[in-house]
């Protein structure tokens, strides 16, 4: 999505180690217009596949997920990483690796808003090494639903995500491409 590359472009920061810093468009502050222009994408590509919720993570993955979910008027449900007291004592919890927040971090979600029977495209910022995807594909599997998308705004190509993804057999898509990133510079797959 052209849109997307070059605003990572302009205004992306490679941290090293693999960081790619987007915070003043979509981690930290977010630009509304960009994120429904992606959902309207995220939409369009997804638009033949069932699906009847929409799952992420908090917190960068709410606003592409939202977006995605108003254009295709589904229901967003998004994993917590803290349990509030307003969720059940029974919860389907799991644990992934953060390679932004450099540990483990848990990932909850009530069964109160996910079940059995859901078809589940799961919406989130980056797709890297896809330990966070995972993870949500282990809640709604635990939970008996289904998933039938995975999307991410940001594919960085060279951690191997999408290959960790692969055994699910469903489409995988990702608005911008980066196969490598040296300084400023980013390299776009053309898609």
């Amino acid at each position: 999505m052209q849109v997307l590359e070059e605003r990572i472009a302009r205004e992306g920061k490679n941290l090293g180690g693999g960081i790619l810093k987007v915070d003043g468009f979509i981690n930290h502050q977010v630009d509304p217009v960009l994120m429904d222009e992606c959902g309207r994408e995220f939409a369009r590509r997804f638009r033949d596949i069932g699906a009847t919720k929409v799952l992420t993570a908090e917190i960068s993955g709410i606003a592409p997920a939202l977006t995605t979910a108003l254009h295709m008027k589904l229901p967003v449900v998004y994993a917590r990483k803290h349990k509030p007291i307003t969720m059940p004592d029974q919860v389907f919890l799991t644990l992934t690796p953060s390679h932004t927040k450099g540990r483990t971090v848990e990932l909850i979600i009530s069964p109160e808003y996910l079940a059995g029977g859901e078809r589940v495209l799961i919406i989130d910022d980056f797709l890297a090494s896809g330990a966070t995807i995972l993870g949500l594909v282990r809640l709604a599997q635990t939970a008996g639903a289904r998933i039938v998308g995975i999307g991410a705004l940001i594919e960085k190509t060279f951690e191997g995500g999408r290959q960790a993804l692969s055994h699910l057999n469903i489409p995988i898509e990702s608005l911008a491409m980066i196969s490598s990133m040296e300084n400023e510079h980013f390299i776009f797959v053309q898609q």
